[in-house]
């Protein structure tokens, strides 16, 4: 006997992997599904997905997570309400708006290939690296989406083409998507919200639409972006040959603002989400905060047409989780992402090694697309146990970076403490099952951290999103308290200031060392 209940769903659409998940009016998971796609790197520095490929692990996510929430007895198909989307920020797609066929592969957010446009713009605007700062939030990166356009128009001539045939469109991947979800070339909706429109470098952020003076002075056409809506409200529905026909989408932002909806971050509240990168965010209200210390001002989230914009602090980290892949991958030292704990604890410390993983630059707070990765302080007692543990320790490095930043720019009014004085860090990500690597966050950062009993909340951020816009929750009630918020585990620190002290300092250093690199090559 089929279940009768209220349902919504979310598509988590990350950098390596696509996820499915359909939640009960309670948030529990009653089905999901996972599927990996395919990484390219056609030169050093260069990353990038086939649209096409992530097309197909959306279908696939969704018609298995159906089935298997159908084989449990859900009657999903007439109790769902709504789906929600979440997708990995800052990448490109521009495609054919006749065929429906991606002009070129995605050219994915941690990609450098722009730098040389960078240095160019940098030289020739008269804000030189943070021309765009006032407007968008953003300071002149490889990062961000509108260079990646930029790259595109200039190198591809199927782009400029298409670009004056006035055959083109562009996005980012959740735009791509709800083009696709809704009908394609047969009236599929142009459409971006407004947290992944504040990543391009496009977006004012004031008047949460297209800059004008932006699009102008990077050649940018407008008629081929899309229309920002906000990130709950209801933008279209499922076309026919999908799953879940007729359903509506409801709900749409970009992963790090997802996890802070997931995580019911209020105002002085801040988030880090552990995946390939990682990414703190802190909510500052209603306000943008302009920051002196290398962070980003951006949007956190606006959960209606008519809601108020919450604004947020942002430090990007390039490479989190990505290292601990490098280490499966690319150096063989373990088979699985999970081993790593194991191999990092048979030792208390790294013996003096420090990685610093700057692959492709580094992000905030020190914005070098220079640098490239190094491991240093190795000697004949080092093992591939003190390199896991370096490789784990320098994602927590990193995050301390950003906080000290993000507390400087913010002060003691913009952040929320407990009785105890403690800023507390809210963490999620597939990286947090890591008790190590929380337990080593803690101690470096001389303050707790605090794991949800469900760490994927990106794609509950996504949900929420959703049920928001069709009346199944309401915004109040998710953010009452963060009572929705079941806490698993916290971890306190319990390292000296003066061990802390020295570890930063060294770790300071091996990041100096890491600059002026790229030109190895």
């Amino acid at each position: 006997m089929s279940k009768e209940q209220t349902f919504i769903a979310s598509i988590d659409q990350g950098t390596t992997s696509t996820r499915f998940f359909i939640y009960d009016k309670s948030a529990r998971i009653i089905g999901s599904h996972h599927v990996e796609f395919t990484q390219f790197y056609p030169e050093a520095g260069w990353v990038e997905h086939d649209p096409m490929e992530i097309l197909e692990s959306v279908r696939s996510c969704m018609t298995k997570a159906l089935d298997k929430a159908t084989a449990d007895g859900y009657n999903v198909d007439s109790g769902l309400k709504a789906i929600g989307l979440t997708n990995q920020r800052e990448t490109v797609v521009v495609w054919s708006k006749s065929t429906g066929s991606p002009l070129y592969n995605a050219i994915v957010w941690m990609d450098v290939r722009t730098s040389s446009i960078c240095r160019k713009l940098e030289k020739e605007l008269p804000g030189g690296r943070t021309h765009f700062v006032e407007s968008c939030g953003l300071p002149l990166s490889t990062y961000f989406s509108a260079v990646k356009l930029l790259w595109l128009m200039e190198n591809k001539e199927e782009v400029r083409a298409a670009i004056k045939k006035g055959d083109a469109l562009f996005g980012t991947i959740d735009t791509w998507l709800i083009w696709n979800l809704t009908g394609g070339v047969n009236g599929g909706i142009h459409v971006t919200d407004v947290s992944n429109a504040s990543r391009t470098m496009l977006m004012n952020l004031q008047t949460l639409d297209w800059d004008k003076a932006t699009l102008k002075t990077l050649g940018i056409p407008a008629e081929i972006l899309p229309k920002i809506v906000s990130n709950a409200e209801v933008i279209g529905k499922i076309a026919k040959g999908w799953p879940l026909f007729g359903v509506p989408i409801a709900g749409c932002l970009g992963d790090q603002h997802a996890a802070m909806v997931g995580q019911a971050c209020r105002r002085g509240e801040a988030k880090c989400t552990y995946g390939t990168g990682a990414f703190i965010l802190l909510n500052t209200g209603t306000a943008p905060v302009k920051s002196t210390h290398g962070l980003l001002t951006t949007l956190a989230f606006k959960l209606g047409p008519k809601a108020q914009t919450n604004y947020a602090l942002e430090g990007s980290i390039a490479i989190a989780g990505a290292a601990v892949q490098w280490l499966r991958d690319s150096l063989g030292i373990i088979s699985s992402a999970s081993e790593i704990e194991s191999l990092a604890s048979k030792v208390d410390c790294t013996g003096g090694v420090y990685f610093v993983p700057a692959f492709n630059g580094l992000f905030a707070p020190w914005w070098r697309d220079d640098a490239r990765g190094i491991c240093i302080g190795i000697t004949r007692f080092t093992s591939k146990s003190h390199i896991a543990r370096a490789v784990l320790e320098s994602m927590c490095f990193q995050v301390k970076d950003v906080l000290d930043s993000m507390h400087k720019d913010a002060g003691e009014k913009g952040e929320v403490k407990n009785e105890k004085e403690e800023f507390l860090l809210r963490v999620d990500g597939g990286a947090t099952v890591n008790n190590l690597l929380m337990q080593i966050q803690a101690d470096l950062l001389g303050s707790s951290v605090v794991r949800p009993a469900d760490i994927e909340t990106t794609a509950l951020g996504a949900a929420y999103a959703a049920g928001i816009a069709v009346g199944v929750w309401k915004e109040e009630e998710l953010f009452a308290s963060g009572q929705n918020i079941k806490t698993a585990s916290i971890f306190s620190p319990k390292s000296s200031v003066e061990w802390r002290k020295k570890k930063v300092d060294s770790w300071c250093k091996a990041v100096e060392r890491t600059f002026g690199l790229a030109d190895l090559e």
